[in-house]
């Protein structure tokens, strides 16, 4: 199914940005690009890049712009230029001014969201802005080796940005300055996990989402629970039951499905629920992943 084309705000001077209407700032390694909501228009969402988003060309959409229309909240992506955890001086000057302007003082609820490189983002610069909250899904908290040295993911673009720069280095010096921080996570990523623990505090919700892999978010969106997630924070400041009815279509998306088969069978025991939601995987979906798992864990069970 085509998309529907873009539609580009006209770009201004930030100074002239206005919560009233549309607008671009184009800046030399990052870009704002900002829309009014019909519905809700006094709740924001800003929106941050992640890798992901850069593998295709500007002028795009910022993250999750097409999730966002059902909502009718306003939204503000925060683009990067390239692949560098937002690690120049645009993205945090960017915002920082339009805080300055009085921008953000024209809204009720403020949520700052983002994923991997996205969630680094949004955690780190929240802070700018007085009361904003953060829904981060799979971020890291640094790609500083001496500060997790667990972290060796996505080498060549760790490689081509700044690491040294002291400024928004780790975004867990960021936590204690953000009122509420909702984390979405797999607990079965080492390295999500533990980037998870050091995002820790009594203003964190850690939602536990097994099974999803990394692109914890990818699932969310297939589930279609994405906006419901959003809407939800942006009204309570936490997630409703909504959002847990929605998810529960997880287990017809292949990605978490494969992963749920694989988490099980390497294991090394044969719980006997896992078992059988593997053969019901087996014969619902027509998984081939899930057989070949289910043969594994059988012998366990056989042995029991």
């Amino acid at each position: 199914m085509s998309q529907a084309p873009l539609h580009l705000p006209a770009p201004c001077e930030i100074s002239a940005a206005d919560p009233m209407r549309a607008f671009r700032v184009l800046g030399q390694t990052a870009a704002l690009w900002y829309q009014r909501g019909e519905k809700t228009p006094r709740h924001l969402v800003v929106s941050f890049d992640n890798l992901a988003s850069l593998d295709h060309p500007y002028p795009r959409a910022p993250w999750l712009y097409r999730h966002l229309g059902g909502i009718g909240c306003s939204f503000l992506g925060v683009q990067s230029h390239a692949k560098d955890w937002f690690r120049t001086e645009d993205p945090a000057e960017m915002i920082a001014m339009l805080a300055a302007q009085g921008f953000f003082a024209a809204f009720e609820r403020v949520v700052f969201a983002g994923a991997s490189m996205g969630g680094f983002g949004a955690l780190n610069f929240a802070p700018l802005v007085d009361g904003a909250e953060v829904v981060a899904f799979s971020p890291q908290s640094t790609m500083q080796r001496a500060i997790a040295p667990f972290e060796t993911r996505f080498p060549w673009a760790v490689r081509n940005s700044d690491w040294s720069r002291p400024e928004f280095l780790d975004a867990a010096a960021a936590i204690p300055h953000i009122p509420k921080v909702t984390l979405l996570y797999d607990p079965h990523i080492r390295a999500d996990f533990l980037h998870a623990k050091r995002l820790s505090g009594p203003n964190v919700t850690h939602v536990k989402l097994a099974h999803c892999t990394h692109e914890a978010v990818r699932v969310v969106v297939h589930c279609e629970a994405i906006g419901i997630l959003l809407e939800d924070v942006l009204a309570t400041g936490a997630i409703s039951p909504r959002f847990w009815q929605a998810y529960r279509a997880r287990r017809g998306i292949r990605k978490w499905a494969r992963a749920f088969a694989q988490n099980l069978s390497a294991r090394g025991h044969a719980p006997r629920q896992g078992l059988a939601a593997l053969t019901v995987l087996e014969a619902r979906e027509k998984y081939l992943f899930a057989f070949q798992a289910r043969q594994k864990l059988l012998p366990y069970l056989n042995a029991d």
